[in-house]
């Protein structure tokens, strides 16, 4: 793999990095190897990795901020696109904000507060890219960001760039078109309120309250791990099955809300995978519900 992180760091301006701990890419901070983690500095650096693992038969996979993976202890073979910051430029234009898919959402949300633009309150303190909150359609407090999409701008597997708008994408609950699509989101654009910026900062600072009263930012951890059941709330079906504080390792269920795993240092993938099993045994042994997980999971060795 030295070879070839040589020959593809010849050709970009991004970085490679041959043999890098997918834990450090993770909110969860789980996760083995990948073969090659690559971070294109643009969407042409971006359409010259998609042409080399096509040339050399490599598999892919491609994640933004790692908020909602749970990757395998193994770690994942071939070459890992990671869609960061240097992918990440915002402006603004009247109501609506451009930005590349490596955005940070809370970066994203602050260039809009200070240019009176609300509607994404709702985001702060989800440690998502825009790219990777648009693709699930993330969302928070009743909201969604699927609703504020105006387009999204994908590069295909083949290198050719598509622009959507938001009726071609099919956002439902934690679901967009994009998840079915051979494709990789570059940029997004959103349709946002003007407002006052101190009332955005206000509306942003309560929801960011909420959410560290009730949920364990102290420990890493991936979101909500389960989906919400229609009418009803995965962490309540949880807690009332009795799992909450579950352990297996590292990991736990969390005792601040019962639909976040939290890693208490040393969690391995295969504590969470246990863990996820027992609590969907759990849940369904007393409601007869059988929990969907809202993570991703990547890599092999079980874990795929």
């Amino acid at each position: 793999m030295n070879r070839l992180a040589e020959e593809l760091a010849a050709r970009i301006a991004g970085r490679v990095l041959p043999n890098e701990p997918l834990k450090e890419h993770t909110t969860w901070r789980i996760g083995g190897p990948a073969d090659l983690l690559v971070e294109p500095a643009s969407r042409e650096d971006l359409k010259m990795i998609l042409r080399f693992v096509r040339e050399k038969g490599l598999p892919f996979t491609v994640i933004g901020n790692g908020s909602n993976l749970l990757v395998s202890d193994t770690g994942i073979r071939g070459v890992v696109v990671k869609i960061g910051e240097r992918m990440g430029a915002i402006s603004v234009a009247g109501r609506s904000i451009t930005a590349g898919a490596g955005a940070k959402l809370g970066r994203v949300a602050a260039v809009a507060q200070e240019a009176g633009l609300g509607g994404l309150e709702f985001t702060v303190g989800i440690p998502a890219t825009i790219g990777g909150a648009v693709t699930m359609n993330a969302g928070a407090n009743g909201s969604m960001i699927g609703d504020l999409v105006e387009t999204v701008t994908v590069v295909d597997y083949a290198g050719q760039e598509k622009v959507f708008n938001r009726a071609e994408l099919a956002f439902g609950y934690r679901y967009s078109r994009l998840q079915q699509l051979k494709a990789i989101v570059v940029e997004v654009v959103l349709g946002l309120t003007p407002d006052d910026p101190e009332a955005i900062r206000r509306r942003s600072q309560e929801y960011l309250q909420k959410r560290r009263r009730t949920q364990p930012l102290e420990y890493p951890s991936a979101g909500s791990v389960f989906k919400n059941p229609p009418g009803d709330a995965a962490g309540r079906l949880i807690e009332l099955a009795g799992a909450k504080g579950l352990r297996i390792g590292d990991a736990m269920v969390s005792e601040k809300h019962a639909n976040f795993i939290v890693n208490l240092g040393a969690a391995k993938a295969s504590d969470v995978l246990l863990l996820i099993e027992r609590v969907r045994g759990m849940v369904r042994a007393k409601f007869g519900i059988t929990l969907e997980l809202e993570v991703k999971i990547l890599g092999d060795s079980g874990a795929g």
